[in-house]
């Protein structure tokens, strides 16, 4: 998707200014609430109409102030997801996912209905009214409506806002099936920094009414952690485990690592604070702990009384927090080799 962006937009006392070129297929709109994120997925959606400038949609002109260029939003082909589902009461739920696909020209329609109804589980759910669903229920149904308008683009606004933890991490292995199967690009707004490295690749990071600037969102995880008391959190994406003993052995990247959990999962994400990881010089003779993956050191930075070290395990990275101290006593220099050693009950099930 390439998509380009030169507007303005007066909304009371609050301006909104962004000019941006991005190409990707899953990105983020980061930033606190009242930054402007949803104020530009209004203008790119068209409900709501810029001040002056451009939009282009893969080559598409959505809008044009100056050549008098605006384009309807069924015209447009962005879906959108909201934080509320806004699914038609009156309607079930087989009516409310085929509501979008039958007014879609047949030219365009190149999903098929039976397909979304597979990847989201949705078979049992099709005779129900919508008032009798969950709330994760209902924002499945309405990503499926969405998806099934066959658009060229999809617009997420916080939809996972207001859910609660367990259920958030129920929704999102759905999300990334859907936008892996049906190759659908995706613009995901949020203002959770979790939300956005489990969703996206690159971020735009909005503040105070304008795009401040664009990188790859790994990158904005490990910005943040120079905020004073801000820890950095490995995100770590692990296979289908095995047994081992009484514990289970999943394979990360040339490596494994052994948990305390099982999983049947095909999508197993896990947490792992680098404050958990202990760095030591060589192979230690005897410990508690399951894991030992030997490393090398890739860049250090220290911020006040902490130090983040990266860490090259094979193929896959690492980041470890320690202090001064033993950065000194470990003699931790790039292309040092360490061995980092976790605790199998250390990892934090995500999804």
């Amino acid at each position: 998707m390439q998509l380009d962006v030169s507007v303005r937009k007066q909304q009371g006392t609050f301006e909104f200014n962004a000019e941006f070129s991005l190409t990707g297929r899953r990105i983020g709109l980061f930033g606190p609430s009242g930054s402007g994120k949803s104020t530009l997925m209004h203008l790119i959606a068209g409900l709501l109409k810029p001040d002056s400038g451009c939009i282009r949609l893969d080559g598409t002109v959505l809008f044009d102030a100056a050549a008098g260029v605006n384009l309807p939003p069924e015209k447009r082909r962005v879906g959108v997801v909201f934080q509320h589902a806004h699914l038609f009461p009156h309607l079930s739920v087989r009516r409310n996912l085929l509501y979008g696909w039958r007014r879609t020209p047949e030219a365009d329609r190149h999903i098929d209905p039976e397909a979304i109804i597979e990847v989201l589980n949705l078979a049992h759910l099709l005779d129900r009214g919508v008032n009798l669903l969950s709330g994760g229920e209902r924002q499945r149904i309405a990503l499926a409506r969405t998806v099934l308008t066959c658009p060229r683009l999809i617009l997420m606004d916080e939809p996972l806002t207001g859910l609660d933890e367990e259920l958030k991490f129920q929704i999102i292995p759905y999300l990334n099936k859907v936008f892996a199967r049906f190759d659908i690009p995706l613009l995901f707004i949020s203002h959770s920094l979790l939300e956005m490295r489990l969703m996206t690749e690159q971020v735009l990071v909005v503040g105070e009414g304008r795009v401040e600037r664009e990188m790859a969102t790994e990158e904005l995880a490990q910005s943040a952690w120079v905020a004073p008391r801000q820890g950095y959190v490995n995100l770590l994406r692990l296979g289908r485990p095995q047994p081992h003993g009484d514990l289970w052995a999943y394979p990360w990247g040339d490596a494994r690592l052994v948990l305390t959990d099982e999983s049947d999962s095909d999508e197993n994400v896990v947490e792992l604070d680098s404050r958990e990881i202990l760095l030591f010089k060589r192979h230690p003779e005897a410990t508690s702990a399951r894991n030992m993956l030997p490393c090398t050191v890739g860049k250090i930075f220290t911020v006040g009384n902490r130090v983040r070290v990266e860490l090259h395990c094979g193929a896959q990275q690492l980041i470890v927090q320690i202090v001064p101290e033993s950065l000194r006593e470990l003699e931790l220099a790039e292309g040092k080799e360490v061995v980092a050693v976790i605790k199998a009950s250390a990892f934090r099930r995500l999804l």
